[in-house]
This record gives structure tokens, sequence and C-alpha cells, in this order.
């Protein structure tokens, strides 16, 4: 069990190739607009940013993950061909293909006995693109982890990096970002209540603003982040 927390943990640190760190998913788009003025603003923000992650990210981790190789292939055509679909922002879009390709290229070198090229391969001659979402959730599922804890990474990956956006932003310090970095996991349990029944289906936006931020962020006159 020390052994496996251990490994989970390691996938979740912050040193780790997996490009999370470029994007700041509307943040710098947000505070340039406006829409983030103050730390209560921010504590907004980042809830509204991890309901959203909970709404419509963690269906289609269930889907993929319930829906694995081979068995599920069908099914799972379907749901990663859904996922792309809703990936409106184009650089979301490129962001997810490159992080979901260095996810996959990264456990590979951890786990070269697990045979996780073969889902890429996979995606490949289905001609489906290699998402960090449906990712995550086949390769975590080959190694064994369980649902809630593949959630439990998701969100806090989410957290992090956005919290270390806004510290690279000037939003706030290092010791009060990571801080407010350590109250968001208390209402962890709260968002993720009844995730274990959510599909692909049951997928919803809930942060229109969120989105509308999103859409901004090419018109940011200097940005630090990719999105």
């Amino acid at each position: 069990m020390s052994t496996r927390l251990a490994r989970l943990l390691h996938l979740a640190d912050s040193a780790l190739p997996t490009g999370g760190f470029a994007y700041s998913y509307g943040l710098e788009s947000s505070r340039t607009f406006g829409l983030v003025q103050s730390e209560s603003g921010l504590r907004n923000y980042l809830y509204s940013f991890l309901q959203q992650a909970v709404g419509l990210e963690v269906p289609f981790l269930n889907a993929c993950y319930r829906a694995a190789l081979p068995a599920g292939a069908e099914a799972l055509r379907t749901i990663v061909q859904e996922y792309d679909a809703q990936l409106l922002v184009p650089a979301l879009h490129r962001g997810s293909l490159t992080q979901g390709k260095t996810w996959l290229r990264l456990l590979h070198s951890f786990y070269p006995a697990a045979g996780l090229p073969a889902l890429g391969e996979w995606l490949a001659a289905e001609e489906l693109p290699l998402h960090f979402v449906p990712l995550l959730a086949l390769s975590l599922r080959r190694l064994e982890y369980t649902l809630p804890e593949i959630h439990t990474l998701y969100l806090h990956l989410a957290l992090r990096d956005q919290v270390s956006a806004a510290i690279r932003l000037g939003c706030l310090g290092p010791m009060e970002g990571h801080r407010l970095q350590h109250e968001f996991y208390a209402i962890f349990d709260d968002l993720l209540l009844g995730a274990d029944a959510l599909d692909h289906r049951h997928a919803t936006r809930s942060a229109v603003l969120l989105d509308a931020a999103q859409m901004l962020h090419e018109q940011v006159y200097s940005r630090l982040f990719q999105n």
C-alpha cells in the first residue's frame, strides 16, 4: 500500500514534464479582462473551475475507465469522439493532445511492461485523438488504480496547475497560494459526492464566464500561458 501511494504521489508531482504547467485555462484572460480582481474573486474562480471539472471531465473519466480495451472498444470510440467534440477552445484542444501524448510516453517509461503504447496505437488506428482525460483513465486502470483515486488525482492536478498559474501571474504570493491550495482540499469530498455514478451522458458545462474567458485568451496582449 505504501508503494502504491508513493507511486501515485509521484504522478502528481509538479516536476513531472506532463505539460499542465503551460496552461492557465482561462485564468490569465479572466484576470486581464477583470473577471478576477481580488483574492475572493480568485477563490470563486477556483471553485467554479473545480465544479466544471467535476461536471464535465469526471463523467468522461468514468466512462473511459469503464469502457476499457479491448471489451469496450465500440463504446470507447463514441466516448472519445464526444470528448473531442466538446473541446471548443482551440488552445485547450491543442493542450489536451499535447498532455495526452506526453502523459502516455512518460508512463510507458515508468511501466514498460504495462503495454501502455497499445492505447495510443489503438486510438491512432481508429483515427481518434489522444486526449489527456481519456488516456488518464485508460492508463491508470491498466495500472490498477481505482476510480476514486483517479478522481482525486485529476482534481489535484487541476487545482495545482491553477494555483501555480495564479502565483506566476502575481495574483498572490507562493505562501498564500499553497495555503489556498491546502484549504481547497477540504471541499474535494463534497465536489466528488456521487461522482462515481456519472458518465459521459451526464457531462455538463457550469461556468459560462470561464468558457468565455478561455475564448478571449487569444486576445490577451501579453500571454504568459498557452491558455
